[in-house]
């Protein structure tokens, strides 16, 4: 017999960046754990295909076209979630994008304020508009919930030409362990992901490169690269009642590269 806190029937859950990559991989066992789910993303095909897989397993699901780093549009669509959902009780805020290497190849030194700004309006305003609005419902709702936040490895390691990516990353893990302090009296939890090399629509091309395999995937124990589905169990966990005293903490996930 499963763990019985494991059963996410009637849990209703939010992931943005839903579509793909790692928060497919969390929608994913969520929903075959029996939550009901929605997702959000910016490209449409990939949100119906999101969309149709999880609806597949029999549960309630949404794909939501949302631009995250519009406070509006993500307040819109945060209430056209509540409306589809009845409530949230986990919110996953994973949405992010990387450095654009062409636009960082001078180096830190000739930065633009553009593409600063391009991480920074996605990877740190979107998480505070996703939570701020996830954290509000919960607040009104009166029974508690949990936040989770996407994080990385450039937070706790250096990148170089990654300084906006690294300062995004590092911001979001101060701004949950605040969350889990001051929402801990509502019955609020929060915690940070910070996943390794993982095998994703955003890495692809960097996996895929020789050099980089040479160089990086000798120093990651595990022998392989990181796949969407192993995002699945701390997902299904931090939904779950079995973390409903776990908060404030940070979920290496990197095959041990980090260690090494």
């Amino acid at each position: 017999m499963a763990y019985a806190p494991f059963n996410l029937t009637g849990k209703k859950v939010l992931i943005t960046g839903g579509n793909s990559g790692i928060g497919l991989g969390m929608a994913e066992a969520v929903a075959e754990a029996g939550a009901d789910v929605v997702v959000w993303g910016t490209n449409q095909d990939k949100i119906k295909a999101a969309e149709a897989k999880l609806r597949a397993k029999d549960i309630r699901a949404l794909g939501l076209q949302v631009d995250v780093a519009s406070e509006e549009d993500t307040a819109a669509k945060f209430a056209q979630t509540v409306d589809f959902l009845g409530h949230v009780d986990a919110c996953f805020a994973n949405a992010g994008v990387s450095s654009n290497r062409r636009a960082t190849k001078d180096g830190f030194a000739a930065m633009s304020y553009e593409e600063w700004r391009r991480v920074l309006d996605v990877n740190l305003d979107g998480v505070f508009f996703t939570l701020r609005a996830a954290a509000k419902h919960m607040v009104e709702r009166g029974n508690g919930g949990s936040l989770a936040v996407t994080s990385s490895l450039a937070a706790i390691m250096g990148q170089a030409r990654g300084e906006h990516y690294g300062a995004t990353k590092g911001a979001v893990i101060a701004m949950s362990r605040a969350l889990a302090v001051e929402y801990g009296k509502n019955g609020i939890r929060s915690n940070a992901i910070l996943p390794g090399w993982i095998e994703s629509p955003m890495t692809h091309n960097t996996l895929a490169w020789d050099r980089f395999q040479q160089a990086v995937l000798p120093r990651v124990p595990a022998g392989r690269w990181g796949e969407k589905e192993d995002f699945g169990g701390i997902a299904v966990y931090l939904v779950s009642d079995a973390s409903r005293y776990h908060s404030g903490d940070t979920f290496v996930i990197d095959g041990a590269y980090s260690l090494f």
